[in-house]
């Protein structure tokens, strides 16, 4: 290997590194003290509850482990966002899990709990998947219940995915193994089946201070709310557990009894490894995010070996479509490709960028896709739409709808992994967050904004500059350096990929030697719902 390998290399494996140390630090929680406490009251903490739940010599995914990442440090932070999402299986059955994390805060809802408490039914409801509710929460965060309780997509909403999903019958079960207080009490009476655990679970609406409070009514929590009289005399919940093993081991043996369901019918053969090493992606990877690079490298080592049709190869080469298999099942690759290339004419085009062939030529393999029932896998590293007279003249806003129509009415299950870029109106038009992906996934390497860090500073500075002008200040070289540097910083923190995962914008940070099994488990989730929708070619320009 050539030293511009090793030294690409050495750097995205120190990215990974990275990730990989603050995950570590985030399975933590609220921290040991307080895991000790949990055990100390006979408790499992979320994680545990989960690693003994589903099964562990099967594949697991974890969705928005970074959720709430230095968004919450004036409020002591909000690790995982006080919530543990886990894609999984309970005797081979694939399910997903939420978890209260109660050594945050006691598992009090911040708003980011809510907004991801709401993306595991979102994944639920999309794909007729299982979910299984670990119930141990204080409720509301108060502090910032302004933020969490009234609008559209806060607390309540939950409430309505319950009925929703019932109505729907996707399989919700729930299991109080700690407080479930408030308009909290509604989740898991609104599943399909309900446990709580003795002496730890309790439910009510109010709890014992509040009922003195507002009726002077004299009764402790257990008296009030606790598993034998929630069981035995209100028969509000199903089933009573000694403890958090026996709650958990009933919740399996639900699952051991369901029966099967109706399959999308997603085309599956014998799943082979990629023709080339995956672990060669560090080294072809760029450090730098404007450096060009092959993006045909990176496909040979995530699709099964001798797998890859393409499609329209001669036409439209800044972005890359074709036919193949991912651990055997069949997908469509949607690529920016992101070294120069020479179009038919002779004329050079920038790689990561939209022209209006490959604009065209991407709109007509999604609609393919959707015709055929496969799967659609954008891989994004794109720094936006061609622009000037040239493309304008040409059409490219024209070409640009056509491809997002394509992309916006999309039946086939989707999934998007951001490698580099992820700038402007390219974000769209290769299935981003707004765009319904099944799963969003990013690299270390990613950045998602509406341009470059370059660029954006050069705009702010003048937007700055002439503020400051207008304010009759002087701007001296070095009050422009200072500037031009705050800006830069405060760009760079906002187009990191722990920002973007810590506002859900991305489902996770993943190691890019994991994207198989990220695809794969999530084409066979999307499994689980058949097709009923048609696509309507016509609805979209030709």
């Amino acid at each position: 290997m050539n030293i511009k390998f090793n030294k690409n290399e050495d750097y995205n494996k120190l990215k990974w590194a990275e990730v990989r140390q603050k995950l570590e630090k985030i399975a933590l929680g609220g921290g040991k003290k307080r895991i000790e406490k949990e055990h100390a009251k006979g408790k499992m903490t979320a994680r545990e509850r989960i690693a003994y739940l589903l099964d562990d010599d099967k594949e697991q995914i974890e969705i928005g482990a970074f959720a709430g990442y230095e968004m919450y440090d004036d409020h002591g932070g909000c690790p995982a966002g006080g919530v543990i999402v886990k894609i999984g299986y309970i005797n081979g059955r694939q399910v997903i899990v939420v978890a209260n994390d109660a050594t945050v805060k006691a598992g009090a809802w911040f708003p980011i709990t809510g907004k991801k408490n709401l993306r595991a039914q979102e994944i639920a409801i999309e794909n007729n998947l299982p979910i299984i509710y670990l119930v141990d929460s204080a409720g509301i965060y108060l502090p910032l219940q302004d933020q969490i309780f009234a609008d559209k997509e806060h607390f309540g909403r939950v409430f309505r995915n319950n009925a929703v999903m019932s109505s729907k019958g996707i399989i919700q079960i729930a299991a109080i193994m700690g407080s479930c207080v408030a308009g909290g009490a509604y989740l898991p009476i609104m599943s399909d089946e309900s446990l709580i655990v003795d002496k730890t679970g309790s439910i009510f609406l109010a709890g014992s201070y509040l009922v003195k409070a507002a009726i002077g009514e004299d009764i402790d929590n257990e008296s009030l709310g606790g598993a034998t009289t929630q069981t035995a005399i209100s028969g509000v919940v199903d089933h009573k557990a000694k403890n958090d093993k026996d709650a958990l081991d009933k919740i399996k043996n639900i699952f051991n009894k369901i029966g099967n369901f109706d399959k999308a019918g997603f085309n599956r053969t014998e799943p082979k490894k990629p023709a080339k090493n995956p672990e060669e992606i560090f080294g072809i990877l760029p450090a730098s995010r404007q450096e060009p690079y092959d993006m045909y490298e990176i496909i040979d080592r995530l699709i099964d070996a001798g797998s890859f049709d393409e499609y329209k190869a001669d036409y439209g080469k800044t972005i890359i479509t074709g036919y193949a298999r991912i651990d055997g099942w069949a997908v469509g690759i949607v690529a920016n490709q992101r070294k120069i290339v020479k179009n038919a004419r002779g004329e050079m085009q920038f790689g990561g960028v939209i022209y209006s062939d490959s604009a065209d030529k991407a709109a007509r393999f999604v609609m393919n896709c959707n015709q055929k029932k496969i799967p659609l896998v954008f891989l994004q590293d794109v720094t936006g739409f061609m622009v000037g007279s040239r493309s304008e003249h040409g059409g490219i806003i024209k070409d640009g709808a056509k491809m997002v129509s394509a992309v916006s009415t999309s039946v086939v299950p989707k999934f998007t992994v951001v490698i580099g870029n992820s700038y402007g109106a390219g974000n769209y038009a290769m299935n981003g967050r707004a765009y319904d992906p099944r799963l969003m996934l990013a690299w270390p390497t990613s950045e998602i904004a509406v341009m470059s860090g370059a660029a954006a500073s050069k705009v702010l500075l003048q937007i700055e500059e002439a503020k400051l002008k207008k304010q009759g200040e002087t701007i001296t070289p070095k009050k422009e350096k200072a500037l031009l540097n705050k800006i830069q910083n405060d760009y760079k923190r906002q187009i990191s990929p722990y920002y973007a995962a810590a506002r859900l914008w991305t489902d996770a940070i993943i190691n890019p030697l994991e994207t198989r099994k990220w695809i794969s488990m999530g084409i066979e989730m999307a499994n689980h719902k058949p097709i009923t929708e048609r696509y309507n070619v016509g609805a979209i320009q030709t």
